[in-house]
């Protein structure tokens, strides 16, 4: 187990009942499921003015200003911890921008094809037992093993 989790198990602990315990606020206060995929969905629909645009529908439009909250919180998340937990330093990749960008675009059709992300999917959806996202979330998983092993053995 320590090899699993070389700094403990508490702060995965802490952040997941978390994130929890704030999509279930999202539930109960709007009765919609919070994800992150249709929370960046909802925001392109400031940007799409047209009518007819798939960004423009009325369950994006509707949503979208409380969903900035979401994003606004996963980005002040981020400060927090740069902040205060790890003293000020940002944590920098050794990835290529190039392969962050293609990485985010495959994610992005990923999260599309399958109607939503591993946060909505995996947090909400699992928890209300939904057959789809439970389908979707061993999906994820196995995909990001199977590419996660092929980089490993690609880039050795």
């Amino acid at each position: 187990m320590e090899s699993l989790f070389p700094l403990g198990i508490e702060q995965y602990l802490v952040g997941g009942l978390l994130v929890g315990a704030g999509i279930a606020f999202i539930y109960l206060m709007t009765g919609i499921v919070s994800g992150v995929s249709t929370t960046f969905t909802s925001t392109w629909s400031f940007i799409f003015t047209d009518p007819a645009s798939f960004f423009r529908r009325e369950t994006f439009v509707a949503s979208r200003l409380w969903r900035l909250s979401l994003v606004l919180g996963l980005v002040l998340g981020g400060l927090v911890y740069m902040i205060f937990l790890n003293d000020g330093n940002a944590t920098v990749t050794a990835l290529s921008p190039m392969r962050l960008f293609f990485g985010g675009i495959l994610v992005g059709i990923g999260t599309r094809m399958a109607a939503g992300c591993p946060s909505g999917h995996g947090i909400t959806g699992n928890a209300m037992l939904e057959k789809s996202s439970l389908v979707a979330t061993a999906t994820f998983l196995l995909v990001g093993i199977l590419v996660a092993l092929l980089t490993q053995a690609v880039l050795a």
